[in-house]
């Protein structure tokens, strides 16, 4: 797959990206069938699997359980090899999402992330937003902690992973990258994509098949149809499955030219 530029980041990704969530959590999710997780084993071979098929991005968050530290046990001798993004804002414990999107749980969970990940540096950080996208880049520490973390060095560029159009529409004042949920079913960050754009933020998707619902090749064909958008996250357990749907991104690729 040809890399595709993330917005004016410097850093090019993959048009298809791997979501770290199931190789660290199946409690509380979205999707329509539960899933066991894998042993530390199975994980490290399938991350070091999706690498080995040209993916260069991987998205996971502290939210998707052990999915940090496996990522970090497993593929942290192959860090040169993809753009990393992670979130702050949001802890999965005990069977619950807890939030706080204070400075200094900002800052600590960013550390967290470092450590677990083994890395110097994060590539991308999103706030992981629980709907409010207003009221946490208004009235909380979040933005203002992400832009000087960014400053110091430990993150190369921050973002929203949001819910709301609105939410989208404010972080293109001080976002590098956007994570949004774009589908055949869910069009309404239309707009925003093609704002960004023009503003050179970039895009990055969520849910583009719908926590399943979609199928892949259509699903995949509509997303990377659209010039604003970077790169589409897709998890998954079944490297055949991601390999599948690696094909139908070249493609769709092949299709439009880009």
């Amino acid at each position: 797959m040809t890399p595709r530029p993330l917005g004016k980041t410097g850093r090019c990704v993959s048009p298809i990206g791997f979501g770290a969530f199931k190789i660290g959590r199946n409690e509380k999710t979205k999707y329509a069938g539960s899933y066991l997780l894998p042993d530390e084993r199975a994980a490290a071979g399938l991350l070091n699997a999706v690498l080995d098929l040209g993916i260069s991005h991987i998205d996971t968050a502290p939210a998707y359980g052990l999915s940090e530290e496996r990522i970090g046990r497993s593929i942290a001798h192959r860090r040169h090899e993809f753009v990393l993004s992670t979130k702050v804002g949001e802890i999965f414990e005990n069977g619950q999402s807890r939030y706080d999107f204070s400075a200094a749980a900002v800052r600590a969970s960013v550390e967290r992330s470092l450590a677990r990940l083994h890395s110097d540096i994060l590539d991308v950080v999103f706030i992981h937003s629980n709907g409010d996208d207003l009221e946490i880049q208004r009235n909380t520490g979040a933005v203002a902690t992400l832009v000087d973390l960014k400053q110091r060095g430990l993150v190369r560029a921050i973002g929203l992973s949001g819910k709301t159009e609105a939410g989208a529409r404010l972080a293109l004042d001080w976002a590098d990258v956007l994570m949004i949920e774009y589908h055949l079913e869910d069009q309404s960050h239309a707009g925003v994509i093609a704002d960004a754009g023009e503003r050179g933020v970039g895009v990055i998707v969520k849910k583009g098949l719908a926590s399943g619902k979609i199928p892949a090749a259509g699903g995949i064909e509509f997303v990377l149809g659209n010039p604003g958008i970077a790169n589409l996250v897709i998890g998954g357990l079944n490297i055949d499955h991601i390999q599948s749907n690696v094909a139908a991104a070249e493609r769709a690729i092949a299709r439009f030219g880009r």
